[in-house]
């Protein structure tokens, strides 16, 4: 017999239609079963009951850009696990290897109502490793994972600059060839595995040496992982979005901290984009336009907009009040939903499993007295996988 959670006569936000409504909401063993005006019959009476009436019901907030887990709380050096500064080129490193998920950041996502995020390497690399998606509650990463992996974490810009900038990095081209000689690399070395007969009828003779970096880029030039490009300036933009086109690659931006400058011309490209972090000073030249009134000027150009905390940059539990923020500077409170949500799922791929409250998804779900848009936002539950992990203060 599964485990049962009912939310009774919540007013549901499925980040799926703009209308919200009164229903009752049925979970089973981690997945929403049933979702209708009123529910009745055996399994509801085997329910744990949790009676919203006049409780709005949200689905659980995903981050699709941070280093959650990867940059210990109050830790120093022992915990920064986000970025490796020896090599340029690391496609091989993945984030599940670096997670701590007994980080006290996990349970203030969790407060702050976000079930889900995108967590992985930081900008220092021209390759930087694969992100994953993981739930914010569990004890052991491989059982909070959602996806493995999620995108091939590549940097424009200052941050590589800056960081190797004494070891062959020295100028945006050089960040564009070093792009463009690993991914041809990666191209030849799938022409001698083919050769070789792999994986079926292997020719030891011809089969090519092990090169970790090549396998872990076989997925990007296969179309089978996307491209997950940290770009502020415009011309960076532009060059990840070069790039992704001269391989025939997928493409995900994030920061887009120029966005509102090419607003026209990346709704024509197509390609999702993920925008923040947003608050604080902007420390370095190409952070310089960065604002609140981005999302939705993105949002009005025809953009699938997602809005993300970067966390540690800012602290993963306000990921909503940047939405809020989104709303105040001309986001509607319906797309500022879908940036935290369906946006967001859809950007680093999981979208069937969470970002909307839809029968046969997760049950994540955050359940709020009022709006959790605003500073003095009330958050009653978090719940993940049908459990409640959060209470809050009635």
């Amino acid at each position: 017999m599964g485990k049962y959670l009912l939310l009774k006569q919540a007013t549901v936000h499925n980040a799926i239609k703009e209308e919200t409504f009164i229903a009752d909401i049925l979970a089973e063993d981690g997945k929403i079963k049933k979702i209708a005006p009123i529910l009745e019959g055996k399994l509801v009476n085997e329910a744990e009951v949790i009676d919203s009436t006049g409780i709005d019901v949200y689905p659980g907030f995903v981050d699709a850009h941070c280093h959650m887990g990867l940059d210990g709380y109050a830790v120093g050096f022992a915990g920064q696990d986000f970025n490796e500064l020896g090599d340029p080129v690391t496609p091989q490193l993945s984030a599940i290897d670096a997670i701590n998920p007994q980080d006290e950041t996990f349970q203030m996502a969790r407060e702050g109502g976000v079930t889900c995020v995108a967590t992985g390497p930081g900008s220092s690399n021209v390759f930087g490793g694969t992100f994953c998606a993981i739930k914010t509650y569990g004890e052991r990463v491989d059982d909070m994972l959602v996806k493995e992996k999620i995108g091939m974490k590549i940097a424009f810009g200052e941050n590589p600059k800056n960081c190797y900038k004494d070891k062959g990095v020295y100028s945006r081209m050089s960040i564009a060839a070093k792009l463009r000689e690993e991914l041809n690399k990666a191209k030849i070395y799938e022409k001698k595995l083919e050769a070789a007969g792999y994986p079926d009828e292997i020719d030891y003779t011809k089969l090519p040496a092990y090169d970790i970096k090549m396998e872990a880029l076989l997925p990007v030039i296969r179309g089978e992982l996307p491209l997950k490009a940290h770009a502020h300036r415009a011309d960076d933009i532009f060059t990840a979005i070069r790039v992704a086109k001269e391989f025939n690659l997928d493409l995900r931006i994030d920061h887009v901290t120029d966005g509102a400058l090419i607003a026209e011309s990346l709704a024509k490209e197509g390609y999702p984009v993920a925008v923040g972090p947003s608050f604080g000073h902007a420390t370095k030249y190409e952070l310089k336009n960065k604002g609140f009134s981005t999302p939705a000027i993105l949002d009005q150009a025809g953009c699938q907009v997602s809005i993300i905390t970067d966390s540690p940059v800012i602290e993963e539990r306000y990921l909503a009040l940047c939405a809020g923020r989104a709303i105040y500077n001309g986001l509607s409170e319906f797309k500022a939903l879908q940036a935290i949500t369906i946006n967001a799922a859809k950007h680093i791929g999981i979208e069937d499993r969470v970002g909307s409250i839809e029968e046969g998804k997760d049950a994540d779900f955050v359940l709020v007295k009022g709006t959790p848009f605003a500073v003095d936002a009330r958050i009653l539950y978090t719940i993940i996988d049908g459990k409640i992990i959060y209470r809050g203060e009635e």
